[in-house]
C-alpha cells in the first residue's frame, strides 16, 4: 500500500524541521534568528514557523532556548569550563542573562547546578499539605510498547509544552500505568510525561522516552481522563530542560493492582 500525499507532506515537513534543529544545534553559540533558520530552509519566516510550530509543538525562538540550556546543563556537568565561558558557548552574551534563566528554568543557578551534581528538588511530587479550593482530578493511563525499557517515569501538568519551572503538580511512576494527579488547580496546561534519572538510581541513565498533549483545559472540580502515549524521543522534540529530580522512590501506580 502505497504512502499517500498526507504522509509525505507530514514526512517533507518533519525533514525541514529537522534539518532547522541541527542547523540550531551545530551553531547554538552564534546569534541565530528565525530569518537566518527560514533562509536555510528556503522558506518564508511565516510558513518556517508555522511549519515549526506544527512540528514540534512550539516557536522556534522557545525550541533554541530550550536546547541552549539543556546543552548548558551537559556542559556543567561534563566539563570544568567556568559559567561565563558556557554561557557564551551555548550563545548568550551576557552571563547574567543567562544565569535567570537558567535558575528560572531548572531551579537552581548554574554553580549550584553543577555543585549538586544536576539533581534538583524543584521539582515537588509531593502533595499540597492543603488542597486548592475547586480543585480537579486529572487521572489516565500511560502507554508504551518498550514498558520494560523507559524506566522511571515523571508526569506532570506545565503551563507549557517545554516543562521548566516548577509543576503545577507531578508524580513519579515505577513503569508506565495507571495515573493520578490531584490538587489541580483550573487552568490550561500541558501533560507531559518523560523517563527521568533519579537520586535514588543516580548511576543509571534514563531512555529517552516522552509523551507531551495539550493544552488541556481544567474546570474546577472536574475528572479529567486523559491517556498519553509514551514513545522514544525524536530530534524534533523539544528537550526537557528540568533538572534531575530528587525523590525517594517513585509513587505506587494507581489502579495497578484491581
Amino acid at each position: 500500500m502505497g504512502e499517500n500525499s498526507d504522509d509525505r507532506v507530514g514526512a517533507e515537513m518533519r525533514d525541514v524541521v529537522g534539518r532547522a534543529v541541527e542547523v540550531m544545534r551545530e551553531q547554538l553559540g552564534h546569534q541565530l534568528t528565525v530569518d537566518d533558520l527560514a533562509r536555510s530552509a528556503m522558506f518564508s519566516r511565516f510558513h518556517f514557523s508555522r511549519i515549526f510550530q506544527r512540528v514540534t509543538g512550539v516557536s522556534p525562538g522557545r525550541f533554541l532556548s530550550a536546547l541552549r540550556l539543556h546543552e548548558a546543563k551537559r556542559l556543567l556537568l561534563a566539563t570544568s569550563d567556568s559559567v561565563t565561558d558556557i554561557s557564551y558557548q551555548v550563545g548568550y552574551h551576557s552571563v547574567g542573562t543567562f544565569s535567570a534563566r537558567f535558575h528560572s528554568s531548572v531551579g537552581l543557578s548554574p554553580s549550584a547546578y553543577r555543585q549538586a551534581g544536576g539533581f534538583t528538588t524543584m521539582v515537588s511530587t509531593e502533595p499540597r499539605a492543603r488542597r486548592r479550593p475547586g480543585s480537579a482530578l486529572v487521572h489516565g493511563r500511560l502507554r508504551s510498547t518498550e514498558a520494560d525499557e523507559t524506566g522511571v517515569i515523571f508526569v506532570g501538568l506545565f503551563p507549557e509544552p517545554v516543562p521548566q519551572g516548577q509543576p503545577v503538580c507531578g508524580t513519579i511512576m515505577a513503569e508506565p500505568d495507571h495515573f493520578l494527579l490531584t490538587d489541580v488547580p483550573s487552568g490550561t496546561w500541558y501533560l507531559v510525561a518523560s523517563s527521568v534519572r533519579t537520586a535514588y538510581a543516580a548511576g543509571t541513565e534514563p531512555e529517552p522516552f516522552v509523551a507531551v498533549t495539550g493544552p488541556v483545559t481544567v474546570h474546577p472540580c472536574a475528572v479529567l481522563s486523559v491517556d498519553l502515549p509514551l514513545r522514544r524521543r525524536r530530534a524534533v522534540d523539544p528537550p526537557l530542560v528540568l533538572g534531575r529530580l530528587t525523590v525517594p522512590a517513585p509513587t505506587p501506580c494507581y489502579g495497578a493492582a484491581s
